[in-house]
């Protein structure tokens, strides 16, 4: 449906068209990168780990290994987060807890490349504070949707 609309337009404007089209190829070069590492990283999820070892790893009885797994992986994540939605899906369905899925979008806010940028603005001090408290929000996030679930 997309192609017939591009060729409705193509036919109707070209300008509108060519730099349309200019600016899909120009985000699609600019996701494709974060695109690909997690088609791979879900290929190599199917391929290694069966439901009972995410469920080892990140499941309910998955303890301290589990939320040191999830920030981690949280910290390291680039890219915009809808990318992650369908990894995190699968993952999800292989046993991962909701409240380590929740600490991981928020430890996304860490970002580890910046941390020096960060360092030179605001110093030692700030950056650690800052990333200290968001590691620890991200968990008590987790935590309390782990909570509501049990009510509901």
């Amino acid at each position: 449906m997309v192609a017939a609309l591009y060729a409705a337009l193509a036919i109707y404007d070209h300008y509108i068209f060519s730099t349309a089209l200019s600016k899909l190829v120009y985000l699609l070069l600019k996701i494709m990168p974060i695109l690909t590492v997690v088609f791979v990283a879900m290929s190599l999820l199917n391929l290694f780990f069966r439901p009972s070892k995410v469920n080892n790893l990140l499941g309910r009885d998955s303890g301290l290994k589990g939320w040191i797994i999830t920030l981690a992986g949280g910290m390291l994540s680039a890219g915009p987060i809808y990318l992650w939605y369908s990894l995190l899906q699968d993952l999800r369905e292989k046993g991962m807890r909701d409240s380590l899925i929740v600490a991981f979008l928020y430890a996304r806010a860490i970002k580890i490349p910046l941390i020096p940028v960060m360092v030179y603005y605001f110093g030692w001090t700030f950056t650690v504070m800052l990333c200290l408290y968001l590691a620890i929000v991200s968990v008590l996030s987790g935590l309390v949707v782990e909570r509501l679930e049990m009510k509901g």
